[in-house]
């Protein structure tokens, strides 16, 4: 299969699971190997400041942690959108990529237009998600720079379906809980 790195990985409503229940996860690693993600539209009380102080110099200090995933969940990592692409410590998509946050600490932050912190990731172990895929577990979709940085992470996994278009409309517009309807 084709990397489907820089790609959404769109929670079906068939996901239980409550880690990734209409979730959005964009793929920052994908090979034989496995995948590696972000959940993008979990975004958690706390901020940036109070989790991480060294890392405020680098976000707006009243900034929100997003949970990125539930493996590592104590591991942080910043995803940004770069003047310059080729200044991210690892490109994702476009102009996209991670913060090389030891170098940003140091005093050599690259131009950065956006950001984001998250802690943990989602991640999947060689030939796992494209059995998931293979159950129509998760929907694809090409990510945009305004999916990632979104300013209502919450109504994401709708707008994303509604992008897409289709039955994947009718979709966005299940409630949560289908047995309330």
């Amino acid at each position: 299969m084709e990397s489907l790195e820089g790609n959404l990985l769109i929670a079906s409503p068939s996901i239980f699971d409550p880690n990734f229940r209409r979730t959005v996860v964009l793929l920052t690693a994908h090979s034989d190997e496995g995948a590696i993600g972000l959940i993008l539209n979990r975004r958690s009380e706390t901020t940036v400041e109070e989790a991480v102080p060294q890392l405020a110099e680098l976000t707006s200090h009243d900034a929100s942690i997003f949970v990125g995933g539930p493996v590592n969940p104590s591991g942080v990592s910043m995803l940004a959108e770069f003047e310059d692409a080729a200044e991210a410590g690892v490109e994702v998509f476009g102009d996209i990529g991670f913060v090389a946050l030891d170098a940003s600490l140091e005093g050599s932050a690259p131009e950065l237009r956006r950001r984001r912190v998250f802690a943990g990731v989602a991640s999947w172990g060689g030939g796992q998600l494209e059995d998931e895929l293979e159950s129509e577990d998760w929907i694809i979709e090409p990510a945009q720079n305004d999916d990632v940085f979104t300013n209502d992470p919450e109504t994401l996994w709708e707008h994303v379906l509604e992008r897409k278009g289709g039955s994947y409309a009718v979709v966005a517009r299940m409630p949560f809980d289908p047995s309330l309807n």
